[in-house]
């Protein structure tokens, strides 16, 4: 991948993981050239295992030989560290990094767990609870959409950043689950805002050039259901 700054940077990854294309797109929309790294987690390597012994998880971004985890930290580590290059994730000023910081959380505490619970409930009344939950988070991600963007088309402002990338690295899970449903979640009719942002940061150049596959997504994702609807009656029986 071609992109600025000299130092060493590998990434650790699965690529269907929304987080790890998280770092992608900040590396891409940076122009931080990279070398990547295809884990599989049913068998981690060593190297994985070494440079996250805690959590054991990808992604992992190591930089000069040092290794840094999880999304959210990663994003603001690239943001510094290659600060020279490419655009600003993060605002300039304290307070609407503070604001940034925020909403990337709300992202992850609200909305991911949300979804999660809305796709792989236990029960049907799990998976409907976490539905209105998603539809709540939504909803009120579309107000954060309007107050941060005065009236432009990223949360970023004129250029995507950090909150851009959170919520971004989940768009093709929420185009694979809306396509599976026959929903849509961020539907004109109801959150404009973000209808009309995630057709902007989808069309951006650096973001099509490492969006996974959407139909190799619900392949995926079929897969994943099979073999816990397969569990689950091994389990009964």
């Amino acid at each position: 991948m071609a992109g600025g700054g000299n130092d060493e940077v590998k990434l650790l990854g699965m690529w269907a993981s929304p987080f790890v294309l998280r770092i992608k797109l900040a590396l891409s929309l940076k122009g931080v050239a990279y070398e990547y790294v295809e884990e599989d987690l049913k068998s981690k390597s060593e190297l994985l295992l070494r440079s996250n012994p805690v959590l054991q998880k990808v992604p992992v971004l190591i930089h000069d030989g040092k290794p840094v985890s999880e999304s959210s930290v990663i994003l603001q580590y690239i943001d510094e560290a290659f600060a020279g290059v490419g655009p600003s994730l993060l605002p300039e000023e304290p307070h609407g990094r503070a604001v940034a910081r925020f909403w990337a959380a709300y992202i992850d505490g609200t909305l991911v767990k949300a979804s999660s619970e809305a796709s792989m409930g236990k029960t049907e009344e799990e998976k409907a609870e976490g539905a209105k939950q998603v539809a709540a988070a939504v909803e009120t991600l579309e107000g954060a959409l309007r107050d941060c963007s005065n009236g432009k088309p990223f949360f970023g402002g004129d250029t995507a950043g950090y909150v851009d990338v959170m919520l971004g690295g989940l768009l093709p899970w929420v185009h694979t689950s809306d396509k599976m449903k026959g929903v849509k979640t961020f539907d004109p009719a109801t959150t404009p805002l973000l209808a009309a942002w995630a057709d902007s940061f989808g069309s951006l150049g650096a973001v099509e050039a490492v969006m996974p596959d959407v139909s190799k997504l619900i392949e995926f994702a079929m897969a994943m259901h099979a073999r816990a609807a397969a569990a689950a009656a091994g389990a009964t029986n």
